[in-house]
């Protein structure tokens, strides 16, 4: 029986869509063997491989919404604080080190001091998790030996990397679609901008790995914003009817 390692992008709350890929891995009885996730795909998937299911995920991020403006601190470095995000974490990972997890995860950040990925899979669990989902500007950098770590999109928003030698076959999970744009007169928002700029920064270095991916899913969700908490039900939904589209191709991948 092939060995299943899950890929999942950062992508703020279009993370959620994540959640239905690994409900129907659920479904279909497939156990990945590994999971390596960034920014939000990170924090989901240390919840799914600490033993909680997807829909108990889904409930616990829409009665602890973090990102609600009301929840964050104001900090110099960053216009807010990831304070509450980390108390909602120890709360549902107590036992906060990676060797706790009952799937292996490897979790992405980026040194923002000396210009690098670091991938992390031992030790301290929730720091990294932190450190991953990080937005520059917006949220704190982490302090980490002698230098501060930021999200780990900036360079790596699809960290395949760690699952190439240890898993048969890899399923990656990548929810920053970027439609294009018919109307020339559209207008945008500030915040929209912002977005749609960084994506369009790293998606050469997210589509030049897709190759290394047997299965590869991208529900299109451009059309929800990185920081919105809203409409979390339907881009559940909208990731978990793109992954039962290949559930004949996943359990093939396992035989």
């Amino acid at each position: 029986m092939n060995k299943i390692g899950v890929v999942l992008s950062g992508g703020g709350v279009r993370g959620f869509a994540h959640l239905g890929l690994l409900k129907v891995l659920d479904e279909l009885q497939v156990k990945p063997a590994a999971i390596s996730g960034v920014s939000a795909g990170a924090i989901f998937g240390a919840l799914y491989a600490s033993g909680k299911s997807p829909d108990e995920i889904l409930l616990f991020a829409k009665n602890n919404s973090y990102l609600h403006f009301s929840n964050l601190l104001w900090r110099k470095e960053g216009l807010f604080s990831m304070e509450t995000l980390r108390n909602i974490l120890l709360e549902n990972l107590p036992v906060n080190t990676f060797e706790s997890l009952k799937i292996p995860l490897y979790v992405n950040a980026t040194d923002f001091m000396h210009n690098k990925t670091i991938f992390f899979s031992s030790g301290e669990l929730i720091k990294p998790l932190i450190a991953s989902a990080s937005f520059p500007v917006l949220f704190e950098p982490v302090s980490h030996e002698n230098s501060r770590l930021v999200d780990g999109g900036l360079l790596d928003n699809f960290p395949v990397e760690p699952l190439l030698n240890l898993c048969d076959k890899i399923i990656g999970s990548h929810v920053n679609k970027l439609a294009s744009i018919p109307n020339p007169d559209i207008k945008f928002s500030k915040a929209a901008m912002i977005e749609r700029c960084f994506h369009l920064a790293i998606a050469n270095s997210v589509y030049s790995k897709v190759h290394l991916c047997d299965i590869f899913l991208e529900p299109l969700l451009d059309s929800f914003g990185l920081f919105r908490m809203k409409n979390l039900d339907q881009i559940f939904e909208i990731g978990y009817q793109t992954a039962l589209k290949e559930k004949d191709n996943i359990l093939k991948l396992v035989e």
